[in-house]
């Protein structure tokens, strides 16, 4: 092997190494700018972005409503990680971890922050007692399909993602190692799908809501277009669910909050009414 990497007897942080993303991120953590964060009308407030693990939230508030779930109407809020705003002193104090989404709500009288993906969908799931089943035997297999969620989707973002679309350089190693282990859990899902209708059983859950923005767009060739170099096609079983998932009108609002990119009917940098949704979708052709 060529040019191999030695590593130093000690890690240096070097921010011009990485690419974009080197001029964000940093070793440590905590807030590097004052500003505080904007507050709507509504009980719930959400800061985020229309990555996947934002469309997580996104979507499931969508589908509260379409449940009739009133009090869980919203307002979301764009940050902008690209830009750092993760990085505020706002942001942080809600999130230490500075990662999208995160979630206060004042519904309580005293504000209840809540960050991580997995655990917003489980605070709504139980706040609003809809998509977690109430027997412990059902909810356990939602909540063993959402950690598996948890852990696995860093493999394909942060990993085949990062590497296959995003880094300066394309690597064969890292490729190669993500790519197996994409198409590893891309199998798993379509033997579990083969025999279920949705993730966990017969009923759609938060497992659902967590995994489609993943791997739904994944292999509907929304993400990281590499539907041909992944084979998504021979994944029959997940293309009929995330199809399935797809086609549901709370997953069509969801998807394009907080989003600022692809067709103008899929951008909504902010959402703080129903209507806001509305209007965007109004304009596809």
């Amino acid at each position: 092997m060529t040019n191999q990497y030695i590593p130093p007897k000690q890690w240096q942080f070097d921010n011009n190494n990485g690419g974009q993303w080197a001029q964000i991120n940093r070793p440590v953590s905590g807030a590097t700018h004052d500003k505080a964060l904007p507050i709507g009308k509504h009980p719930l407030q959400l800061y985020s972005m229309g990555t996947p693990n934002g469309q997580k939230i996104t979507i499931m508030l969508e589908e509260l409503l379409a449940a009739g779930k009133s009090d869980a109407d919203y307002d979301a809020h764009l940050i902008n990680i690209s830009e750092g705003d993760q990085f505020s002193s706002g942001f942080v104090d809600i999130n230490p971890n500075s990662k999208i989404p995160a979630l206060v709500d004042h519904s309580q009288g005293q504000a209840v922050n809540i960050f991580e993906s997995g655990s917003i969908l489980f605070y709504l799931a139980e706040k609003f007692d809809l998509f977690l089943p109430p027997s412990i035997n059902d909810r356990t297999q939602v909540m063993n399909w959402l950690f598996w969620l948890q852990g696995s989707a860093p493999y394909l973002g942060g990993g085949f993602g990062h590497f296959y679309a995003y880094a300066d350089e394309k690597l064969e190693y890292p490729i190669n190692r993500f790519t197996m282990e994409v198409k590893r859990q891309l199998d798993v899902l379509d033997k579990q799908l083969a025999s279920h209708q949705y993730i966990a059983g017969d009923e759609y859950s938060i497992a659902d809501i967590a995994m489609w923005p993943w791997y739904g767009n994944l292999v509907l060739g929304h993400l990281y277009n590499a539907s041909e170099f992944l084979d998504v096609a021979s994944y029959t079983h997940v293309q009929r669910w995330a199809t399935m998932i797809l086609n549901r009108p709370a997953v069509q609002r969801g998807r394009i909050v907080n989003r600022t990119w692809g067709e103008v009917w899929e951008q909504l940098p902010e959402r703080h009414d129903a209507q806001d949704i509305t209007t965007v979708l109004s304009q596809k052709p």
